[in-house]
């Protein structure tokens, strides 16, 4: 696939020239006349590099670099002049261009420039991709939160994450229990080491001890080599014990001898190894009832919930729903102009989310799949509800507008309200967020996508 150049310029002859030697070196080249005619092009289109000329009439270059700057940093801007200054260099280069070149240039300097920033986006897309792939693997992503009540808890879990205490986790399915614990660990002191994660009730009942503590070659029938279990394998880390509610009684006495010991004894060893692992541990069961019950050790449930930290589900803390769906969204590299419209907002955010951040990350993905504008509509999103007619079958919270016979953009809805939140809030972009209802973040997002970003306030 030929990477993308938009070439703004308003002298004729050059601009056909320059199209053509771009062109013949295998770019694909969108050309304009203007700068608010380029300004178009690339809001219509973004494309991989922007070549601006200086002088255009009706704009200055240096104004447009500012504004695809402010919308799309990642872009690189070759800024061209026929009256190249050291002190328009400067100004140009403050501004962030990539290169700044002068008229007359030949065909060759403009095309290396263009290979150049070109190569430099996609090292830093690379970049971007390598550390979000990190902050997947240490539980940064998706613990951003509007709500007062996950503030406190993610607070508290930052506070906790640098001492050594065990950690029991609590929370519905799907409310991000491994994300909260892997940033515990991320955050800690054994952030260097393993980071192992197990299902306790994925693991056969009779392989259990062996999973956990290994086993010596022999020890039992399939048993053909020694084996290290999880708590070994752990040792220098964090060994996370998800679901630990399912372990049967047994391996819980076994477990608690662990933790209090600090040592384990693998299937078929004479003695015991010593083991330096922190435990985390998670559960959408009722432990506190499961004791009450006789299935779950009372000294188990203390010894591990030394320091107990609750996830409300998704439902009680509907204003991290938006914010949630744009990380998601950004996650499948959605192109910039793909969003959601008014109406699938407020159908996620009136939807009860049984599944939690799980179900509204793969409702993302499907209206992602099969939107068939950039608007992800409610339809799209695929939530239950929703009659065959298309008609919501109770009220979804959606704003009650006319829509004229000749149509009405929601962009330009959308738009309007947020020129009137900030109107009305002064500029003040957490006050506009209240009026709006939708976290600080997401404004901000939201202004940046319609390239009006006034002064922080």
């Amino acid at each position: 696939m030929s990477q993308r150049i938009l070439l703004i310029d308003d002298d004729d002859s050059l601009r056909r020239v320059t199209e053509y030697n771009l062109s013949a070196s295998g770019f694909e080249v969108t050309t304009a006349a203007s700068g608010s005619e380029g300004l178009g092009y690339f809001h219509k289109s973004q494309p991989d590099l922007v070549v601006t000329d200086v002088e255009l009439g009706d704009m200055n270059g240096l104004d447009i670099l500012a504004r695809i700057r402010e919308e799309a940093p990642e872009v690189p801007v070759i800024v061209i002049t026929a009256y190249g200054t050291i002190d328009m260099a400067v100004k140009a280069m403050g501004k962030g261009a990539f290169n700044f070149i002068t008229k007359p240039f030949d065909r060759e300097t403009l095309r290396v420039s263009c290979l150049k920033g070109l190569e430099m986006r996609a090292l830093k897309s690379q970049n971007l991709l390598l550390t979000e792939e990190v902050d997947r693997l240490t539980g940064v992503e998706g613990m951003e939160t509007a709500n007062p009540a996950m503030a406190e808890l993610l607070g508290v879990a930052l506070r906790v994450a640098e001492s050594e205490a065990t950690v029991l986790i609590t929370g519905e399915s799907g409310t991000g229990k491994e994300v909260l614990a892997r940033l515990i660990h991320g955050r800690s002191g054994r952030k260097k080491g393993p980071m192992v994660a197990v299902n306790c009730a994925a693991i056969p009942e009779n392989l259990i001890e062996s999973e956990l503590f290994g086993h010596l070659k022999g020890s039992f029938t399939g048993a053909v080599a020694n084996r290290k279990g999880r708590f070994q394998t752990a040792s220098g880390g964090t060994l996370f014990l998800d679901e630990i509610g399912e372990l049967p009684m047994e391996m819980q006495a076994k477990l608690l001898r662990v933790i209090q010991e600090k040592e384990v004894e693998a299937v078929g060893a004479d003695r015991p190894e010593k083991v330096d692992v922190r435990i985390v541990a998670a559960t959408n069961r009722d432990l506190k009832q499961m004791t009450a019950d006789g299935t779950f050790r009372e000294d188990l449930y203390y010894r591990l919930g030394v320091i107990l930290l609750h996830i409300p589900a998704l439902r009680e803390r509907s204003e991290d729903i938006e914010g949630l769906a744009i990380h998601f969204l950004k996650k499948l590299q959605a192109p910039r102009g793909v969003s959601f419209s008014l109406q699938a907002l407020a159908r996620m955010k009136a939807y009860p989310w049984p599944g939690n951040i799980r179900e509204l990350q793969n409702a993302v993905e499907r209206g992602y799949i099969l939107r068939r504008e950039d608007a992800i509509t409610e339809y799209d999103l695929g939530l239950p509800g929703l009659a065959k007619n298309n008609t919501p079958t109770g009220d979804d919270g959606a704003l009650s507008l006319e829509i004229p016979d000749e149509g009405i953009s929601l962009e330009e809805v959308e738009r309007e309200l947020i020129r009137k939140a900030m109107a009305k809030s002064g500029g003040n972009r957490s006050e506009a967020a209240r009026l709006l209802k939708i976290p600080r973040h997401v404004l901000i997002y939201r202004l940046e996508k319609y390239a009006e970003v006034p002064k922080q306030k």
